[in-house]
C-alpha cells in the first residue's frame, strides 16, 4: 500500500509541474500577442507554439503511462462546501475559486459533458449512422475541398506575410536594373528621349547596307552656341602642295 501511494504521489507531481509549464507557456504567448501584436512575426509564433505542443505532449506521455491508470480508482470529493472564502483555497488555485459552493463543485469535478452537450452529440450520432454510404463520402469530399481552399489561402497569406517581413528587415534597393540600361542607351543612341524619332548616330555613319549619312543630324533639345568651323584636312593638304610646288597651278 506504501508503494502505490509513493507512486501516486510521484505521478501527481509529475503532472502537477507539467501542467505548470504549459501553464506558464500560454501566459508567454498571450502576453506576447497583446504586447508585442504590432512587431511578432509568425516564425516568433510558431516558435512559441512549438513550446506548447510540447508541454501538451509530455502531459499525455505521463497520462499514457502505466503509473498514471491507477489516477483512475481515485475517488475526489469536496470535504467542504460553503459561501464564505476559504484563502488557502484560493491561494492554490491563484485567486480563480475563492469558496468551494454547490454551483462550483458540479463544474469543477465534472468528469461527463454537460447534459444539454451530451444531448446535442447524441443527436449528431444518430443522423452520422443515418446517412448512406455515397451521401457521406460526397459530404467528406465536399468539406475536404473547403478546407483545401481555407489552407491556400491561409498558406498564400503567410508567404506574403514572411515575404514583407524579409523585405522590412532588409535594405531597400536604391537603384534599378531596368532603368540603368534604359538611361544608358538613351545617352548613347537618343532611344526614347523624343519620341517617333529614330535614334540618333553619329556624323558620317549611316544605317547598314548605306553610304556616309548626309545632311544635319537632328538636335536635341536647345541648339548649342556655335562654334569656329575648323579648316577641312583635304583643303589644307592642297593649299600646302600649291605652296610647294607651285609651278603646278
Amino acid at each position: 500500500m506504501q508503494r502505490e501511494e509513493k507512486q501516486l504521489e510521484a505521478t501527481l507531481h509529475a503532472i502537477l509541474n507539467r501542467v505548470n509549464d504549459l501553464k506558464s507557456a500560454i501566459q508567454a504567448l498571450i502576453t506576447k500577442l497583446e504586447t508585442e501584436y504590432e512587431t511578432i512575426n509568425w516564425p516568433s509564433f510558431l516558435d512559441n507554439y512549438a513550446i506548447l505542443s510540447g508541454h501538451l505532449t509530455g502531459l499525455s506521455k505521463i497520462l499514457q503511462a502505466e503509473l498514471a491508470p491507477s489516477l483512475k480508482s481515485v475517488v475526489v470529493l469536496p470535504l467542504q462546501l460553503g459561501c464564505e472564502r476559504d484563502e488557502e483555497l484560493a491561494r492554490l488555485t491563484e485567486g480563480r475559486v475563492p469558496a468551494c459552493t454547490h454551483d462550483l463543485v458540479p463544474d469543477l469535478l465534472r468528469t461527463k459533458p454537460e447534459p444539454q452537450a451530451e444531448q446535442r452529440l447524441q443527436q449528431l450520432n444518430h443522423k452520422a449512422s443515418t446517412l448512406s454510404f455515397d451521401t457521406a463520402q460526397k459530404q467528406v469530399a465536399q468539406f475536404t475541398k473547403v478546407v483545401s481552399h481555407v489552407w491556400e489561402i491561409i498558406s498564400k497569406g503567410r508567404e506574403d506575410w514572411e515575404g514583407e517581413s524579409m523585405r522590412s528587415a532588409g535594405m531597400q534597393p536604391t537603384h534599378s536594373i531596368a532603368d540603368t540600361h534604359a538611361l544608358v542607351t538613351a545617352v548613347g543612341t537618343g532611344k526614347g528621349l523624343r519620341p517617333g524619332m529614330p535614334p540618333s548616330l553619329p556624323p558620317g555613319v549611316g544605317a547598314p547596307g548605306m553610304g556616309p549619312a548626309r545632311g544635319p543630324t537632328p538636335h536635341m533639345g536647345p541648339a548649342a552656341p556655335s562654334m569656329p568651323k575648323a579648316p577641312s584636312a583635304i583643303k589644307t593638304n592642297i593649299k600646302a602642295a600649291n605652296q610647294i610646288h607651285p609651278y603646278r597651278q
